[in-house]
Formats: structure tokens, sequence, C-alpha cells
């Protein structure tokens, strides 16, 4: 396990760097922190790391947003607003996870029986003002 703090945003993009270089072929990543922890946040510095031009939002209603990196498709998902598993799975959800592009997701614990089992995990812990602990696993 990897473990970052960063006091300022602005050190994300050394997070993003280091989750992107932590992934080890892994393509799925869970993101888990409380609301207003930074967990989109941190996906928009690894989109931008991997080269996305898109303004990177959270697909809370939509569920899933995409981005192009220089080298792979970029998927982002927020199950936050999920009430039943099965909208993930009329969202078909093991295309995305199984294609091999890259896939983030935040508030995976609504979903946990549905995650690949090498998935990476990243929890970001909330301190004081800017303050935040990463944890890769």
């Amino acid at each position: 396990m990897k473990r970052l703090e960063i006091d300022s945003l602005s050190d994300l993009k050394y997070v993003a760097q280091e989750v992107v270089e932590s992934l080890d072929g892994r393509t799925v990543v869970l993101l888990r922190g409380e609301m207003g922890a930074g967990k989109t946040t941190l996906i928009s510095r690894i989109a931008a790391y991997l080269g996305a031009e898109d303004v990177v939002t959270s697909p809370t209603f939509a569920l899933v947003n995409q981005y192009e990196g220089r080298e792979c498709r970029i998927f982002h998902f927020d199950f936050y607003r999920i009430e039943e598993i099965e909208e993930v799975f009329d969202l078909g959800y093991e295309e995305y996870f199984y294609s091999g592009d890259l896939c983030f997701v935040e508030w995976p614990e609504k979903i946990e029986p549905l995650l690949p089992d090498d998935a990476m995990t990243v929890r970001i812990t909330v301190g004081d003002d800017e303050h935040r602990i990463f944890e890769i696993e």
C-alpha cells in the first residue's frame, strides 16, 4: 500500500501520477471517501495526466461519463444515487469493467458484489482544510 498526504489541491497532480503508475495492468479503480473528499477532483487530475482534454464532471445522474486520453478511453462512474443494483445491470457494467479501458468508480460500496477482484482501491481521508490522505491499495 502507498500512502500520500497533501495539503493543497495543487498537489493532486502528484497523486494522479502515483495512481496511474500503480495500476500494474489493472483497469478498474475504486475511489472510497466521504462526500466532498475529492473523488471527482482526483479523477479530473488523472484524466488530465492521461491526456484527456475533456471537462471532468461527476456523472451523478448519467451514472457514467467517457473521456478520451492520449492512449486510452476513460470511464468515470458515480453510483451514489443507485438504489437497486439492477440499475447497474441495465447500464451494462460488465462491458465497461472488462473492456480493458480505464474505469474509475465513485461510491463502489453501492455495487460491492459486482466489482472485479483485481480492482485497485484509492481511499481518501479528509483532514483540515485541503489536507487529504490517499491510500493506494
